[in-house]
């Protein structure tokens, strides 16, 4: 069981990984088109959909890479005092009450919001020609799928949490530097930290 929930985990971080590409799609798009539009006074009609199509797909393909990381926003004032099993039946009984009926009804209705879309051959409208959109607007059921199949994974975790008083593991990933961690794996001390700020201090006051 726990294999496949890394798996899974590891299929929301690849989809999120390569859909955050777009952020440097986008931001050579919008160089473009600034550049285009005040130095070459040539703007683009399709540049203002492209730009909003690009954030979508990353904002919506990023869900379940960011469940699969728990980053998502959390009232954590409480919530992080609270033992592991009490943290899994608050998360348990929101993904039932909250979760699942959010992510089941952008599931349907991103379907047959794509598939009249589709049969019209949608274009946008923010331009007289405006640019396709039936492909973004099928990102969201996609993205949609996505997320529920990781939300499921989590809601394993909270009953694996439950029966066991402690969370199982999860893929790791990027993270912030952990100080203190980063001491004990090259074995130093704080006394070390002072004493080198005692010689550097010194060395200094000599080289005056």
């Amino acid at each position: 069981m726990q294999k496949l929930l890394l798996t899974i985990d590891k299929i929301s971080t690849f989809v999120g990984k390569v859909f955050s590409w777009l952020i440097v799609s986008l931001t050579l798009l919008i160089t473009y088109e600034v550049f285009s539009r005040y130095a070459l006074d040539a703007p683009h009609d399709w540049a203002f959909d492209g730009m909003i199509q690009m954030y979508g797909m990353l904002f919506m393909m990023s869900g379940a890479y960011t469940l699969a990381k728990n980053g998502h926003v959390r009232g954590d004032v409480l919530y992080g005092f609270f033992p592991p099993r009490l943290q899994a039946s608050l998360d348990l009984t929101l993904y039932f009450v909250f979760f699942l009926p959010g992510v089941i009804a952008l599931c349907w209705a991103g379907y047959i919001y794509a598939g009249d879309s589709w049969a019209i051959l949608e274009h946008s409208g923010i331009t007289a020609d405006g640019p396709p959109v039936y492909q973004f607007k099928t990102i969201i059921p996609v993205a949609g799928a996505f997320l529920l199949v990781q939300g499921i994974v989590e809601i394993i975790r909270c009953i694996i949490c439950l029966k066991e008083g402690r969370w199982p593991s999860r893929v790791e990933d990027v993270e912030e530097v952990d100080v203190e961690k980063l001491k004990e794996m090259v074995h130093v001390k704080d006394e070390d930290i002072a004493k080198l700020d005692d010689v550097l201090t010194a060395k200094k006051g000599s080289d005056k």
